[in-house]
């Protein structure tokens, strides 16, 4: 029994957390596939998506009061919009600038949004409306609901079709591209700003998909949430399972989930305060000095 309480529990809560990584992990891997730049907004794409579902769901000012399923939807236009908005404000202009100047734009929406949430909504935290409210078990110290099923099959569904739309699609190509020579491909008939609105408004979708879940999952939600809770992690399994392969976002962020998680059980803090954290960022360094490409990736 003690093994089950500090191994199988954390396993499960733990990879339920890193499908959530995963999500994020997708997004920062779409980005970086398809423009070469690391999103530091991403994380926030779904904290202003969950809070738009939050504010539809409670009818929140002059919002009517909507059901779950239709403030889900309202949430995930949102984060569309948000991806949307900062490709045509910020990446667009930008678009011939060092990348270093880009990320650091990128940052500067990360802010942004987080003002913008804490304005709207105070900085105070609070819950966030549940898809699905039951327990699909719950047994002794192993609790998996209905929620956490679906985070894990959403990010199994997405990881696939992440991978066939690159492997499989025109437009999956013309993105990657876009990315490699923006003014060659332009000479044979692809719009480099239309490749661009689509792939940031895809990022902005599955950042949307991830807040929405992980604030229904935690019962948390607050100015920044998403940057708190799940960037880092979310970097780090994009590079834990190679930076350029969608796949292996989901991969990574699974097994950095169930790293976190059983450091987090079975290192007590007062020993090795963070040691999820901690554990996280040694497994990053050595995967990294022995395996820099990560676990799926390799170069395009």
């Amino acid at each position: 029994m003690l093994m089950a309480l500090d191994v199988v529990a954390p396993t499960i809560t733990g990879a339920i957390q890193g499908c959530v990584y995963g999500l994020l992990g997708l997004g920062l891997v779409l980005l970086y596939k398809s423009n070469r730049v690391f999103n530091f907004a991403q994380a926030e794409f779904g904290t202003t998506a969950a809070f738009a579902t939050a504010f539809g769901f409670a009818g929140t000012g002059f919002l009517p009061k909507m059901p779950i399923g239709v403030a889900v939807v309202f949430g995930l236009v949102v984060g569309v919009g948000v991806g949307l908005l900062t490709e045509r404000l910020v990446v667009r202009p930008l678009f011939n600038a060092p990348k270093v100047t880009l990320v650091v734009a990128t940052a500067g929406v990360a802010l942004l949004l987080i003002a913008l949430q804490g304005f709207l909504a105070g900085a105070e935290a609070g819950g966030a409306p549940v898809i699905i409210d039951k327990d699909v078990y719950n047994e002794g110290a192993i609790r998996i609901t209905a929620q956490g099923v679906i985070i894990v099959l959403v990010l199994a569904l997405l990881a696939v079709l992440s991978a066939l739309f690159f492997s499989r699609t025109r437009t999956g190509t013309a993105i990657i591209a876009v990315s490699q020579e923006p003014t060659a491909t332009s000479l044979v008939g692809i719009s480099v700003k239309r490749t661009s609105a689509f792939t940031w408004g895809l990022a902005g979708l599955l950042g949307a998909i991830a807040g929405i879940l992980l604030a229904g999952q935690n019962q948390f939600l607050a100015p920044g949430a998403l940057t708190g809770l799940a960037l880092i992690p979310a970097f780090t399994a994009a590079v834990f399972g190679g930076i350029t392969s969608l796949p292996g976002a989901f991969l990574g962020g699974v097994v950095i989930g169930i790293l976190e998680a059983l450091a987090q059980t079975n290192i007590p803090g007062d020993i090795v305060p963070g040691s999820g954290r901690v554990v996280l960022f040694l497994a990053l360094l050595a995967l990294l000095l022995f395996r820099p490409a990560g676990l799926l990736g390799k170069e395009t």
